[in-house]
């Protein structure tokens, strides 16, 4: 049985990730690493506890000892890498540890993965011919769009926080390996991902939060920036193909085609709860709608052209918006079901 070493499972895509794909692939077992910072938690994966093809080890990928040591207690013959500091708003105010994590600890992990597989550029040892590192990144790189066009493979990288900075630069690094060494690698680029396990500072999952409880719904600026929202699952069938079927060295873009607006969001989400769980005083959660002062550098539109990985590895998502956002909302009220009962 193949060992994987998934970084950052305790978070938000990537505790989605392990049970899926444990879930669907028995012959596999999952090492999770993680530093359980504010975005991990090990209550993500708590349904996985009797799991024997899964393990847990709390660390840092900046700590390159560590990662040596798994490498040689697990015998880890794949990396999916998911580990990154994400939240936008902390890369403004800390950039330090962005820069920290998704640049050092993404070279920590090529480099042993680099040493433990290989020979020499372009030559592996026989135990590990087949490994892989896939690298998991964000469309954030690209930088921003106007009112139309597309993020493609191809788009020039053109980073506009420390945070997609740090993303962008982690993607060379990784891309340099394949180059240089002849890596086994691949990347894939995402947008906005929604669903279950959300971060609760998240928007999403902030509007749900805070229209339970009854308190003003901040949205940036005037509400128009748009996102391409994907449903975490999708993305995670999204990133068990390309680990599997693409092509070394490739980079593929995994997007919804679902365009949305912020203010579109609050407002959705808004009419979904008006219907389920009426408020008291027969006033829409839409009136606790407020708009608060603008990200600084906030990028007005996001949208990603998947016609790579669907036509090259035949991935499609299963959820469009509206089925996706109501399978969220209801997660979520499950589990802010204590502001529903105070």
């Amino acid at each position: 049985m193949d060992n994987i070493l998934v970084t950052g499972g305790c978070g938000f895509i990537g505790s989605n990730f392990i049970i899926h794909y444990l879930k669907n692939n028995l012959d596999s077992a999952i090492v999770n690493l993680d530093a359980l910072t504010y975005a991990g938690t090990i209550d993500n994966l708590s349904e996985l506890k009797n799991n024997d093809r899964y393990t847990f080890i709390e660390g840092d990928i900046c700590d390159r000892d560590l990662i040596e040591k798994i490498f040689h207690q697990y015998n880890i013959k794949n990396v999916i890498h998911l580990a990154a500091e994400s939240h936008v708003d902390n890369s403004i105010a800390n950039p330090d540890a962005f820069m920290q994590t998704n640049i050092l600890g993404t070279f920590n992990l090529l480099d042993v993965a680099k040493n433990y597989w290989m020979i020499s550029p372009g030559v592996y040892k026989e135990d590990y011919k087949n490994s892989r590192f896939h690298h998991v990144s964000t469309d954030e790189v690209y930088g921003t769009l106007g009112e139309e066009g597309l993020f493609h493979e191809t788009t020039a990288y053109a980073p506009n926080s420390p945070y997609s900075a740090s993303k962008a630069s982690s993607d060379f690094i990784v891309r340099s390996y394949h180059h240089t060494y002849g890596m086994n690698v691949v990347t894939t680029n995402c947008s906005n991902n929604y669903g279950p396990k959300q971060h609760d500072e998240k928007l999403i999952p902030v509007i749900i939060r805070k229209a339970l409880a009854g308190e003003e719904i901040p949205i940036y600026g005037n509400g128009k920036n748009i996102r391409d929202w994907l449903y975490v699952l999708d993305h995670c069938k999204g990133i068990e193909l390309a680990f599997k079927k693409g092509i070394t060295g490739e980079t593929y873009n995994i997007g919804g085609r679902n365009e949305r607006t912020n203010i579109y969001i609050a407002e959705k989400i808004c009419e979904f709860l008006d219907h389920e769980i009426p408020c008291e005083s027969g006033k829409s959660y839409k009136d606790q709608i407020s708009y608060v002062t603008d990200r600084a550098g906030h990028d007005y539109r996001y949208a990603i052209d998947a016609s790579k990985i669907e036509n090259e590895l035949g991935w499609i998502a299963d959820e469009n918006f509206e089925s996706g956002i109501e399978l969220t909302i209801n997660w979520y009220l499950n589990k802010y079901r204590n502001i529903l009962s105070n």
